[in-house]
């Protein structure tokens, strides 16, 4: 061998050797980093639902939100079937129901729809007339459909484009006291916005050239009162004006669309606020301002929904609990960030696609939980609790469907509790030990968003 061709051999050997050493340090978490598969361990307490409610066998569906839907001081569930016709996707039946499974009214064909649940459904819970009750808001096909919460009747109904179907925000766009325009979208390509009238506000295709986000997020950036919108890579104004277009230095985002958008931190100015996105496809998540401008990305992994909280104690920051998709059942990472895109820590299960955080031991630090085995996982990404869902084992990669898990107050006393849900019933665990937030609590689980 030549010398020339002996000194590019070790130049090659030194580049594989820095780029390894590179590589496992990216992958280094500084305070765990721990695997959780298989059967869970037998030693670790099983949580035990504090009710169970028996969906309606003709009208509900996994899909599920709960609030106070009729008046009367207590949550009820409102569940719902939708139909799948080329991931064009509307809602086909609602049924609301008590806590001890009776059924306060049905609406919509059970004829038609699935009750598994895959991806966003457009129905929600809002005091969209401002009356100071609850409606039940749904889009079906080719319509907005508001509902009387108390009964299911039906209040009115907005024409909407065909395929229009596929989620329901509500935002402030006009400036009032409260959220009461809405937000609709066919599944990747353009967003309308109506008034709690149901005049078209506006339209937009393709936000700044890319798709759309499967939910669309409403963030006051400017402080004026009124929402900007996270409708993809695109921040919207208030009038679905381009505000600003993230702009990867990493990754090309024509391939796919945003998954997720949060607020990580909230801010006096634009530049103050602190937003965390994932790419879909693009394989990256990145942490902006709100001006747009980008102070981090982490690249190389198919990162899709997002949870904000404070997992690791004794740190000022706000971390970020992120799971890792497509990848085999078995080997489901779900990352914990700080704000600056360091790795805290990783737990690998065996599916961690759906996860909630929630102060549940009362220590004041948010414990992770992931719905497929019900793992309730401390600030060292070991397991501590078990919630039990009693029925049929879905805990094999060819499992039928995926457990859905939210988190509301379910018993009035302003601590939020844990909800999950299968296409049959659905499992509520009392918060016994964990703190009233800083923050009011509605009575229920707010909005439902799958980011699917």
């Amino acid at each position: 061998m030549t010398k020339r061709k002996c000194r590019l051999s070790v130049h090659v050997l030194l580049l594989f050797v820095l780029s390894a050493f590179c590589c496992a340090k990216s992958d280094e978490f500084t305070y765990f980093d721990t695997e959780d598969v298989g059967k869970p361990d037998g030693n670790v307490p099983l949580i035990r639902p504090w009710k169970t409610v028996t969906l309606d066998p003709e009208y509900a569906g996994q899909w599920m939100v709960a609030a106070d839907v009729d008046a009367d001081g207590e949550v009820e569930i409102v569940s719902a079937e939708n139909v799948n016709e080329g991931d064009v996707h509307y809602t086909s039946t609602a049924v609301a129901q008590k806590l001890d499974g009776s059924v306060l009214w049905r609406w919509g064909d059970p004829d038609v729809g699935r009750k598994n649940w895959h991806h966003d459904v457009a129905c929600q819970v809002q005091d969209w007339n401002g009356d100071g009750r609850n409606e039940v808001v749904l889009c079906t096909k080719g319509f907005v459909v508001e509902l009387d919460g108390t009964t299911g009747r039906e209040f009115r109904r907005i024409p909407i484009a065909a395929g229009a179907t596929d989620c329901l925000v509500f935002c402030n766009l006009s400036g009032g006291d409260n959220s009461t325009d809405i937000l609709v979208k066919d599944r990747y390509r353009q967003i309308w916005a109506y008034n709690q009238q149901g005049k078209l506000l506006w339209t937009v295709k393709d936000p700044g050239g890319f798709r759309t986000a499967h939910q669309p997020r409403p963030i006051d950036i400017d402080g004026d009162g009124r929402d900007e919108i996270m409708a993809g890579y695109a921040m919207l104004n208030h009038d679905g004006s381009v505000r600003w277009v993230f702009e990867s230095r990493k990754v090309d985002q024509s391939r796919g669309h945003l998954d997720c958008a949060r607020v990580v931190r909230h801010g006096a100015l634009a530049e103050d606020f602190r937003i965390v996105l994932t790419c879909c496809g693009a394989n990256n998540i990145a942490l902006v301002d709100g001006n747009g401008k980008t102070l981090w990305e982490v690249s190389g992994h198919h990162f899709e929904s997002i949870d904000v909280g404070r997992v690791i104690p004794n740190r000022p920051d706000r971390h970020i609990v992120v799971d890792i998709d497509h990848r085999p059942y078995g080997k489901s990472p779900i990352w914990v960030l700080d704000e600056k895109g360091g790795l805290l820590g990783q737990t690998v299960t065996d599916y961690s696609r759906h996860h909630c955080l929630l102060d549940w031991t009362g220590d004041g630090v948010d414990e992770i939980l992931v719905a497929h085995k019900g793992g309730l996982y401390n600030d060292r990404g070991k397991r501590i609790g078990t919630f039990h869902t009693p029925g049929p084992d879905i805990s094999e990669s060819g499992a039928k469907y995926e457990k859905s898990m939210l988190i509301g107050d379910m018993t009035g006393d302003r601590v939020p509790d844990v909800i999950i849900a299968t296409p049959h019933a659905v499992y509520i665990y009392r918060n016994t030990r964990g703190r009233r937030p800083d923050r009011p609590v509605p009575l229920g689980t707010e909005f439902n968003f799958t980011l699917y």
